[in-house]
């Protein structure tokens, strides 16, 4: 697979994806056109989510429109079940049956539950099967093909500001949706889709728009078929490895979503050839990742630049062959054993070794980087750094080599003077014979002269993590 290069969150989008999306009077949606696209064509469930005004209900509206769908456009702030069904009716032999209404959900093909953030749980239980199984109450919903899904941005547990009433989705429920889209804002839009945006009229659906959108989603069914026949086994890899990076980084993903997570890259990936036929996989698969967590639903936000590495990390370990060390140890969660296992891999390249490395002292607390960085210089591993690593590293060792000599006025008020009695007293207990005590009291002394270690608890997680980091480290390599 080839390398994947810095990817914006919305990238630009070549003329040609425009068109689709801007002829049937939807402006400023090319960088996500892939997404929408794939969802039409593989008929999967698609949630939605931007400020108001982004065009949201425009969009799908217009996409029933042309396709001639038989539509329903529900909104689910004001939902009550009654409304999706009909009204009930006791029937022959203890049954029950509907009168249907013209707004009930029988019959339609494309369904779409708008403000969905604002829906009162009870009656989000009764959207939960329709858009997981197209079901209602039991009984399948044979006709239905789309379902769709609208809402504003959820305010987070820190929002101060945003959408008062838009609640973070149930988290089963959001874990249906394949497709979770982020629609473009206007400071994205360029100034020609903002113009156009302004400009434009309330029935513009250009000539021919429709005879093109329905090639495109031939288009891409076609490809999805072909692409599944030589691709699955080489993203499942990449999802895979994918998986277990972002857990690394705190981003929890079901088993469901690992699924969906490669149907969703293959189909986006189908529908960016429909649209270009130099379409580039990495970036399809980049795209699709964007829009396809449903973290975002929840109101818990992913930054791109976390969501970026993992993928560029995985992207890359999936060329790796399954032998090669450098995927077991970047797969392997805790830094700590992640340099251990680093070190006795000798075929590692400078650069792979000292990225390794500069990651843990990066995230590692003071206690077991200290240990780290003793470890480094007592196996001789620092020699294979990089000089800017080796130097970080360099620096770190002088002050747990030799004894920090210092001084500061403190009062017996201050935190860090509590902090220091407890340093004093814990560096008390320490055999004085023994050598790695000595690197043990200088490490902390040293972190507390240059801030690090303010008040007790962090004395004693860094004094806890030093002597435990380094009982580890030296048992490998029988120090």
């Amino acid at each position: 697979m080839a390398k994947v290069s810095t990817i914006p969150s919305h990238p630009a989008a070549p003329q040609r994806v425009l068109d689709v999306f801007s002829r049937l009077g939807v402006y400023g949606l090319g960088t996500i056109a892939p997404v929408l696209l794939a969802a039409l064509a593989v008929e999967e469930p698609m949630l939605l989510i931007g400020p108001h005004g982004t065009g949201k209900t425009l969009l799908l509206t217009k996409i029933t429109e042309a396709l001639g769908l038989s539509f329903r456009h529900y909104n689910a702030s004001l939902l009550n079940f009654d409304d999706l069904v009909g009204f009930p009716l006791p029937g022959p032999g203890g049954t029950l049956e509907y009168v249907r209404t013209p707004a009930a959900i029988w019959g339609a093909e494309a369904v779409l539950f708008d403000e969905i953030s604002r829906c009162r749980p009870e009656v989000q239980n009764k959207i939960f099967p329709v858009v997981h199984e197209r079901r209602v109450q039991g009984i399948l919903l044979a006709e239905l093909r789309h379902r769709w899904a609208a809402m504003n941005p959820p305010v987070g547990d820190e929002d101060d500001a945003g959408y008062v009433g838009s609640e973070p989705l149930d988290a089963a429920l959001a874990d249906r949706f394949m497709f979770v889209v982020r629609m473009p804002e206007w400071g994205e839009l360029t100034d020609s889709e903002q113009l156009a945006i302004i400009c434009t009229s309330k029935s513009a659906i250009e000539p021919n728009a429709v005879a093109l959108l329905e090639r495109l989603i031939q288009a891409t069914r076609s490809a999805h078929a072909a692409l599944a026949l030589t691709m699955v086994g080489g993203l499942a890899g990449y999802v895979q490895i994918l998986h277990r990076l972002l857990a690394q980084a705190g981003v929890v993903l079901s088993p469901r979503r690992a699924a969906m997570l490669c149907r969703s890259a293959l189909a986006v990936h189908a529908a960016g050839l429909a649209l270009d036929a130099g379409a580039e996989l990495s970036d399809s698969v980049w795209l699709a990742l964007q829009h396809a967590l449903p973290q975002r639903a929840e109101g818990r936000p992913i930054p791109d630049s976390a969501l970026l590495s993992a993928h560029r990390e995985a992207w890359r370990l999936t060329a790796v062959t399954p032998g090669d060390p450098l995927k077991a140890i970047l797969m392997t969660k805790d830094p700590l054993e992640r340099v251990r296992l680093a070190i006795g891999a000798k075929d590692l390249k400078k650069g792979e070794f000292s990225t390794i490395v500069a990651d843990a002292m990066a995230v590692l607390p003071p206690g077991p980087c200290a240990a780290l960085v003793v470890h480094l210089f007592e196996t001789d591993a620092v020699g294979r750094l990089v000089a800017a690593v080796a130097e970080q590293a360099a620096e770190l060792y002088a002050d747990i080599a030799v004894p920090l000599d210092f001084s500061l006025m403190m009062h017996g008020s201050q935190p860090r003077y509590h902090a220091w009695s407890h340093l004093k007293n814990l560096l008390s207990h320490l055999d004085p014979a023994d050598p790695r005590a000595h690197l043990c009291a200088n490490a902390l002394v040293a972190w507390y002269a240059r801030k690090r270690l303010e008040d007790e608890s962090l004395v004693q997680a860094a004094f806890d993590g030093f002597r435990e980091a380094d009982a580890r480290l030296c048992e490998r390599v029988g120090v």
